[in-house]
């Protein structure tokens, strides 16, 4: 069963960008975080106006178990968060690429998207990491 939307980019840290026109990108995590985090309660997402750099924390998001930081997985402007998620964090648990998305930003490097995993990469390397584990 293929997850991962095919369009988007991941990181290592397990968030998602998804290119839009104008240079602009939505934010978020994947199916595969969301999974081993748990049930989330909370979300901490930069305002609008903020700079996020690749690869930077850029929040944070609380389940019932930990708190653990979101890192941006591009450089860019913060252009809006996502007031659903605020308002219903498991939204995020339920549909991390719909409706779950975190933030849209205004990227300020377009090229940084070259540096992440394909969704076909990001497919191995969360195996890899189920290996390690079982």
């Amino acid at each position: 069963m293929e997850m991962n939307p095919k369009e988007y980019r991941y990181s290592q840290e397990h968030e998602w960008i998804s290119a839009e026109p104008q240079g602009k990108a939505r934010v978020g995590i994947t199916h595969y975080a969301q999974s081993q985090l748990g049930d989330i309660v909370f979300m901490d997402l930069p305002k609008s106006g903020t700079q996020v750099t690749q690869f930077q924390k850029m929040g944070e998001i609380e389940t019932v178990k930990a708190v653990s930081d979101l890192f941006a997985p591009a450089s860019g402007k913060v252009l809006e968060k996502n007031q659903a998620v605020l308002d219903d964090p498991s939204i995020v648990n339920a549909d991390p690429y719909g409706n779950g998305w975190l933030i849209r930003i205004e990227l300020s490097k377009p090229a940084e998207l070259a540096a992440l995993m394909s969704s076909e990469q990001y497919q191995k390397y969360v195996r890899g990491l189920s290996q390690k584990t079982s």
